[in-house]
């Protein structure tokens, strides 16, 4: 056999194992998410809450207790998520909210949300109305081609 075939073997080799090694991690990783997902839905409740102001924070400065910071994985300390503080009853607490429903939250109105430990899963108007979610800011490029349709005539696109 030349130089270049045993390459290609050992190319491909390495590409069949580390294919395999991510079907393994991947099924692992499902299993994991399922196991949490059916944990939270055990424990929600649904409470009504006033939000006083949501932000994307670093997990160190957020203000939720030591104890979860403590917990979470040291990679993930640095990243940001989605910090809601509410008024729940007479208290004021920082709650997580899930990523999905973060933009849908308004602030300074009072809505019933589901929530299991300190994570937000759903939000609802007050009397069980769903939130519609904001319509997304055009970025420029887009405002600029509306108007140059615009300008020749043309539909705009959506």
């Amino acid at each position: 056999m030349s130089t270049g075939t045993i390459v290609l073997l050992v190319i491909l080799a390495v590409l069949i194992i580390a294919v395999a090694a991510l079907y393994f991690l991947g099924r692992k990783a499902q299993k994991k998410q399922a196991e949490q997902q059916e944990q939270i839905d055990a424990m929600k409740q649904t409470v009504s809450m006033l939000i006083i102001d949501k932000k994307r924070m670093k997990i160190k400065d957020s203000g939720l207790p030591q104890a979860v910071i403590a917990q979470t994985p040291k990679m993930l300390r640095g990243s940001k998520l989605p910090i809601v503080k509410a008024k729940v009853g007479p208290q004021i607490m920082t709650l997580v909210s899930d990523e999905k429903i973060f933009d849908m939250i308004p602030v300074k109105k009072e809505v019933k949300a589901t929530v299991s430990g300190i994570y937000i899963t759903d939000v609802k108007g007050l009397h069980g109305k769903p939130i519609a979610a904001p319509k997304k800011k055009k970025g420029r490029f887009r405002q600029a081609l509306e108007k140059a349709q615009e300008k020749a005539g043309a539909k705009p696109i959506k």
